[in-house]
Formats: structure tokens, C-alpha cells, sequence
């Protein structure tokens, strides 16, 4: 009987907090039922569970456990070593500035103050022509056939200023080519700020012994490492000053080759000079 009073009473009670719009708990009349006939006796079957439906609570009633931080213990993370940069190779000075003909000659033709002497260099391309000139075109450098026979333009490229310098009355042996760099980069590349670090003293100085009155610069590299422009497009046709000579920025010839449109442009550049010398 006791049972059932506390049975009867539990039933009760939250039949009245349902009521009171508690709701702790949803007690339908099975589960009521349930609960006033307590736990099945020995041998006997057990009624079947019945599932209450979820507790339907207002959200301000919902208290949520407090949230359970576990700090974690990280090992300190040792600074990064402090790398200090590779020092800048600097390329002994070459003071060539009291070199006559010879002189130059042979400083060019062992040369390896940079490392193009060691990528498949056959032969060095010290320049040529008049010197004694009025008139001094100069190139980037070497290519397939100047590296083989250590000649300058006798290449494809070579072969269309040939035909420049005629059609300005002149011939080869009047003029004088010369390079950037006196080494063939590979693959005929642009020659890198190193090489021509090395070479230019000699081409300084080959400029020197020659005072040529106009200086032809070929091309975008020329154009850079001489006068520190760019825009070979946009600088071509315009005269410059080195050192006191006039300078006029041009097409290089293989350039002409590849975009033949730009000829006209080029032949324009050189009749300024043909009027400047008079030709």
C-alpha cells in the first residue's frame, strides 16, 4: 500500500506541474497508468514501454551546462634562425683605361671574369672594322656563327646589317662592330647584369680609342646598359649622348628579321645618321 500511496502521489504531483504549465515533464495517461500499478511482478510479462514525446521546455527555462575549457599546454615554438643575406659578388675592377689595341686584345681573348667563358664559350668576339671610324655600331652579343668564327654579325642578323650599311654607302670595313659582351650567352639569351659588368670597361674603352662622331646602338640591351633607358620602341629615332658622342637607338637586325613590318622604321633611324655624318 505504501508503494501505492507514493505511486498515486508522484503521479499527482506532476500532474498538477503539468497543469501549472510547468511541464517538466510530458505524462500521458499510459505513463500515469504505469507509474499507480508499479514495477511488474515475478513471471509476469511486462507491459510495453510507451516512449514519452521529448519534453517541449522555453528556451529561457533551458539552462546550458557550463562549458569545460581544458587548456592545452603547447611547447614554446623556438624563433625562426635569422639568415643573413649572401654577400653581393663583386667583380674585380678592370682598369683598362691605358690599354692600346693589343692590350684590349688579349684581356679579351682569356678572359673569364664571368661565367659565360665557362658555358660553352668556343671563341671570344673581341670586334672589328675601321679604327678609325666615324661611324660605330654596337650589339648585345654573340650568336651561333659570330661564337664559331669569333667575328661579329655573320650571322642571319649579321648578314641584314650587311645590307644596312650598304644601302648607307658605307661597307663593314668602314664601320665598326662591336658587342655588350664579347662571350656568347646560351641559347642566345639576353646577356645578365654580371656579364656585362665585365665587358664594359673594354667596350668603354675600345669607344675611347675610336671617338667615332655617331654611335648606332642595336637593340633593346645596348640601349639599357649604355644610357640605363628602356623602351627600345619608344627611344628608337631619338638621339642620346654618351660621353659626349651622339647616340641613335635602332631595331636590332635580327628583330627586323623576325617582324619585317619594322624596316622602314629602322631605315628612317639611319638616314638621321646619314645627315648627321653627311653621307
Amino acid at each position: 500500500m505504501k508503494n501505492e500511496n507514493l505511486l498515486d502521489h508522484v503521479v499527482a504531483w506532476l500532474e498538477r506541474d503539468q497543469a501549472r504549465g510547468r511541464r517538466r515533464v510530458a505524462l500521458s495517461p499510459a505513463t500515469a497508468e504505469f507509474l499507480r500499478q508499479g514495477p511488474p511482478r515475478s513471471g509476469a510479462p511486462a507491459p510495453a514501454a510507451v516512449v514519452p514525446p521529448a519534453a517541449v521546455t522555453p528556451p529561457s527555462s533551458v539552462v546550458p551546462p557550463p562549458r569545460v575549457v581544458h587548456a592545452v599546454r603547447r611547447e614554446p615554438v623556438p624563433p625562426a634562425p635569422v639568415v643573413a643575406p649572401a654577400a653581393a659578388s663583386v667583380l674585380p675592377a678592370l682598369d683598362c683605361s691605358a690599354c692600346g689595341w693589343s692590350e684590349l686584345t688579349a684581356l679579351v681573348e682569356g678572359c673569364s671574369r664571368c661565367k659565360l667563358h665557362g658555358l660553352g664559350r668556343q671563341r671570344t668576339v673581341f670586334g672589328e672594322g675601321d679604327a678609325k671610324t666615324r661611324l660605330m655600331f654596337i650589339g648585345e652579343g654573340p650568336g651561333a656563327e659570330e661564337d664559331e668564327q669569333g667575328r661579329p654579325f655573320v650571322g642571319p642578323a649579321g648578314q641584314l646589317l650587311t645590307k644596312m650599311i650598304e644601302a648607307m654607302h658605307l661597307n663593314r670595313e668602314q664601320v665598326y662592330l662591336a658587342y655588350i659582351v664579347k662571350c656568347r650567352p646560351p641559347n642566345n639569351r639576353p646577356p645578365e647584369p654580371d656579364e656585362a659588368e665585365a665587358c664594359l670597361p673594354v667596350l668603354r674603352r675600345q669607344i675611347a680609342l675610336i671617338r667615332p662622331e655617331v654611335i648606332v646602338l642595336l637593340g633593346a640591351i645596348p640601349l639599357g646598359f649604355l644610357l640605363g633607358l628602356k623602351g627600345i620602341m619608344k627611344e628608337r629615332g631619338q638621339w642620346r649622348e654618351l660621353d659626349g658622342i651622339p647616340v641613335m637607338p635602332t631595331y636590332h637586325p635580327s628583330f627586323l628579321l623576325r617582324v619585317p613590318v619594322r624596316k622602314r622604321e629602322a631605315w628612317a633611324d639611319l638616314q638621321s645618321v646619314m645627315q648627321r655624318l653627311g653621307l
